[in-house]
């Protein structure tokens, strides 16, 4: 009988291909994904929740998996934040999301080396307008010339520089202080 082999193909081939991406809410992370040159992997994802409602899906990319916040924040070369907004969202929703948490994070020291480039970012963000759900917004990392705001495929601005502010947003979400520890846990790759 040939059918059970061709059955057993198929249910690994299933088991396979599922493994190569991860769920969230309804939205999918790719196992891995390239950027530039670098192939990245995806570290973690999960939901951020704001009150009763779900804000956003997000998965984290770097060159290799690393389940510590510290780590994360130390490592080098071109890393991947995506989000994937799950309700209706305004740029300045976002916006100001973003900047809360990157001073929640930072002292005041370090809040006058970054203001200028948070303040080009809240720039890009609010030429977005609206973010309807499913809007997906990419902040690439490239070593050579900063940070990259993607919404879809299009490209927002110009690169952010420095890896210092890249690092700040890194901490919006592993920082001291997050929006949500669950959230952190998951792109560290955490099990809840």
């Amino acid at each position: 009988m040939r059918l059970k082999p061709l059955l057993l193909q198929i249910t690994l081939f299933g088991l396979s291909a599922s493994a190569l991406a991860m769920d969230v809410a309804g939205v999918s992370f790719e196992e891995k994904t390239r950027l530039g040159d670098s192939e990245l992997v995806l570290n973690g994802a999960g939901m951020r929740n704001k009150l009763v409602f779900k804000a956003y899906a997000m998965g984290l990319y770097l060159p290799q998996k690393i389940d510590t916040a510290a780590g994360v924040l130390a490592s080098k070369g071109p890393r991947r934040i995506q989000l994937v907004t799950l309700r209706d969202l305004t740029a300045e929703q976002l916006a100001d999301a973003l900047i809360e948490f990157v001073h929640k994070n930072h002292s005041a020291a370090e809040l006058e080396k970054l203001n200028p480039r948070i303040e080009t970012l809240r720039g890009i963000m609010l030429g977005i307008g609206k973010a309807p759900e499913k809007t997906r917004i990419r902040l690439d990392y490239f070593p050579a010339s900063g940070t990259r705001v993607y919404v879809g495929n299009e490209q927002k601005g110009a690169d952010i520089p420095g890896e210092d502010f890249y690092a700040a947003l890194l901490k919006i979400w592993l920082g001291e202080h997050v929006p949500q520890e669950s959230l952190r846990d998951a792109l560290l790759g955490r099990k809840g």
